[in-house]
């Protein structure tokens, strides 16, 4: 438990019995149907969407949406579990999980109406259908005012023209939230969400990416030509798009930070094992100062990652301001995701630059972290606009 010098503001990172359970679930499940295929899906990008249903009947692609809706009612610390405990064996999943909960389905738990919450909550939630959102464009990454996908009303339904890129189940997703420009370009209030179906005639995914990690999370280009939606499908009012965005991409970045903390933890026990049982000049190297103390390193700022998470995590769930502590999370854990898996690369030597032992994928999964959901740049200049804003 910490406390902070704070006393209006107390935080109590104790694990409850529901927690335990969460994660013996998760561990078990992530051994049982995610370890024994974890480098046949990297090497042939292949998107498991077999294993999300799975994870939906478990209730684990609902995570933060109510029963009433289908989902498990659980809150943030829960849901970093989650992530954590699938990460650890594998980041490609975790991304996925992370990215179906805090994203499609958590914009629409947050600003959809009781009618469309109803309508694709309880699909989501079981993962009936996986979902996608969409953001980033081609040539507006961080610059996300600049997006070019327009929605013009037409009668009774809103025609999107344009393309999404980097887009996380952007083939397989059955539903997509999708960030169009109903205003002016650069116009913060111009911006606005509207939930498009698979199937719907102009949809289309294009491009598929070839990625260095992450490579069984599915990321590929949408594509809209012409494509026309009821205007009951627009989340919230006409321009609050980029707001609605910002405000989910503050939940996202815990989801992140947790998915960097799995990577990282997945690393470091690997390590751990290895160092132990790896033999050089008759004793394990774990023994070597220069490896000891490399595992000191990554044990210490694991554990300064987690409590930066669980502090997040605590003021989403209580409804507090949490936009400083999200981004601080996000940023400390992707960073220290790649050192620690550099490190646990390091320490398996040439082994570790093999495909035959794990922590060459956690390597290369664990970049993406300081990328996605904002990079590590865009994530200083939200912490320095907070700390300096009074």
């Amino acid at each position: 438990m910490l406390e902070t010098m704070d006393s209006s503001v107390g935080y109590n990172f104790s694990i409850s019995e529901n927690q335990e359970m969460i994660r013996k679930m998760v561990k078990d499940f992530a051994e049982k149907n995610i370890r024994p295929h974890v480098m046949e899906w990297d090497e042939a990008q292949h998107f498991p969407v077999e294993v999300f249903k799975k994870l939906g009947g478990l209730g684990l692609m609902g995570v933060l949406v109510p029963e009433i809706y289908g989902g498990s009612g659980f809150g943030y610390q829960e849901y970093v579990d989650v992530i954590v405990e699938v990460a650890k064996v594998c980041g490609s999943i975790g991304l996925s999980v992370a990215a179906h909960n805090s994203l499609c389905t958590g914009h629409i738990l947050a600003f959809g109406t009781e009618e469309q919450k109803h309508r694709w909550l309880p699909k989501l939630a079981t993962a009936e259908w996986i979902g996608a959102w969409g953001l980033t464009e081609a040539n507006t990454g961080s610059d996300a005012l600049g997006m070019m996908t327009t929605a013009r009303l037409e009668g009774d339904e809103y025609v999107i023209n344009g393309a999404k890129n980097w887009i996380t189940h952007g083939k397989s997703g059955d539903v997509a939230v999708v960030m169009v420009r109903t205003g002016d370009k650069g116009d913060s209030k111009g911006i606005s969400a509207i939930v498009v179906e698979r199937g719907t005639p102009g949809f289309s995914a294009g491009k598929k990416e070839n990625k260095l990690g992450m490579r069984a999370s599915e990321t590929t280009e949408m594509i809209f030509d012409n494509c026309r939606v009821p205007k009951e499908n627009l989340l919230g009012k006409v321009g609050e798009g980029f707001k609605q965005a910002m405000k989910v991409l503050d939940g996202g970045r815990i989801s992140i930070a947790a998915l960097s903390l799995g990577i990282a933890k997945g690393a470091y026990e690997a390590a751990v094992a290895y160092a132990k049982e790896r033999h050089q000049f008759g004793q394990p190297i774990a023994s070597f100062q220069g490896i000891s103390f490399k595992l000191a390193d990554m044990a210490t700022e694991i554990e300064a990652a987690e409590l930066l998470i669980r502090q997040a995590a605590d003021l989403k769930n209580r409804g507090l301001p949490m936009t400083k502590e999200s981004a601080m999370a996000k940023y400390f854990a992707s960073e220290v995701s790649v050192r620690c898996a550099t490190e646990s690369v390091q320490i398996f030597g040439g082994y570790g630059y093999t495909k035959d032992f794990p922590v060459e994928k956690f390597y290369r999964d664990s970049k993406l972290c300081t990328i996605g959901e904002g990079t590590s740049e865009i994530q200083k200049i939200v912490i320095a606009r907070e700390i300096l804003k009074d």
